[in-house]
């Protein structure tokens, strides 16, 4: 196989990997009921005079299936870690024991378990969207080589089916995350 077309399709599949990774990451910021330390990672807190993510300040810890514990490195920082989860999109009110933080989540109702398997969806539709703009680019590039001559109408037939072959490989991981979220989501 020319080594441009391996070039190609090599970056295309790393792309779209990364693409089915970002949407298994967007879909672990869903809450789903149960405590998971990667619902708070994103929380962005002031100490120190910069912004920093609570996962840098504190220890982030499960102690029951439906409760998050956090724990600041530095108790000075206690309150700017409340303040952070009280603004963040959480909707959760921690409460302050003096030491730590601890986080309660309530059950999810049937009609918020719903509206949230929407929301992965619509997450998991943007991760299929970025995967096939990867193969539009890649499939531009191969077209352009062809025409310049620098491998015949075969190879790149070879190809655009070797690419499609990712992109339907990177959908289907996409769509099984999915569906792994989707129940977790639907779990009572």
């Amino acid at each position: 196989m020319n080594e441009f077309v391996q070039m190609v399709l090599e970056d295309a599949e790393e792309r779209m990997s990364k693409a089915v990774a970002h949407s298994r990451s967007e879909f672990s910021t869903i809450r789903s009921g149960r405590a998971a330390p990667q619902l708070v990672e994103r929380i962005v807190v002031e100490a120190y005079g910069v912004d920093m993510a609570i996962v840098e300040l504190a220890t982030v810890s499960v102690p029951e299936a439906r409760q998050l514990m956090i724990t600041p490195h530095d108790p000075s920082n206690l309150e700017a870690v409340e303040r952070g989860i009280r603004t963040s999109d959480l909707g959760l009110s921690p409460s302050n024991d003096g030491r730590c933080l601890r986080l309660n989540f309530p059950p999810l109702t049937e009609e918020r378990r719903k509206e949230l398997v929407r929301v992965v969806r619509k997450l998991a539709e943007d991760g299929r969207i970025a995967i096939r703009n990867v193969r539009r680019e890649a499939r531009k590039d191969l077209e352009a080589a062809e025409k310049d001559g620098q491998f015949s109408s075969d190879d790149l037939a070879r190809a655009e089916k070797d690419l499609d072959r990712a992109t339907q490989d990177n959908e289907a991981a996409v769509d099984r995350a999915l569906g792994e979220k989707e129940t977790e989501l639907m779990e009572v």
